[in-house]
């Protein structure tokens, strides 16, 4: 793995710690209250920091790792905006006409092993046809930022690559 490589994808892991626990933060210190979809970008931010950390200590050292490598990230990431595009669908919709987002994930995982270890983490009952706003852009917005700044970097990084 080259260096530029190995740079982008640090910075990947700690961009996507800040942003889980800015997730945390906004449900906890600002009482924001998230809703399913919210839930499942916030798990698609640690899955993406999971996934920067397991390529870090993999050390790919071929062209071809570096790909595999790139690849394993971007797999959450794109998946957190095509959740986050959905959500910003849903909340584009005239109030009254969305559909339901889905029970609850502690409704759903409450009989797992370890629940109540990753509770706290997947706790929420809003509604994800209203939006909440940071510096007077919805939050869904920011999600689609930060996953595509995700998909961006670690291509650019590997295409850098030599």
């Amino acid at each position: 793995m080259t260096p530029l490589f190995r740079k982008a994808v640090w910075l990947l892991f700690a961009v996507s710690v800040c942003a889980f626990a800015g997730s945390l933060a906004a449900q906890y210190v600002l009482g924001m209250d998230p809703c399913v979809l919210c839930i499942s970008q916030r798990l698609c931010v640690l899955a993406t920091a999971l996934c920067a950390a397991i390529v870090l200590a993999c050390k790919p050292k071929s062209r071809v790792g570096g790909l595999s490598g790139a690849v394993f990230i971007s797999i959450p990431a794109v998946t957190g905006i095509s959740v986050a595009a959905y959500q910003l669908w849903l909340q584009s919709l005239p109030p009254g006409t969305a559909p339901s987002c889905g029970a609850p994930w502690t409704f759903r995982l409450k009989g797992w092993p370890l629940f109540d270890w990753f509770e706290p983490v997947v706790r929420g009952f809003g509604n994800c046809a209203e939006p909440d706003y940071l510096l007077g852009v919805a939050l869904p917005v920011w999600s689609v930022a930060y996953f595509l700044a995700v998909v961006l970097t670690v291509w650019w990084a590997w295409a850098r690559a030599k």
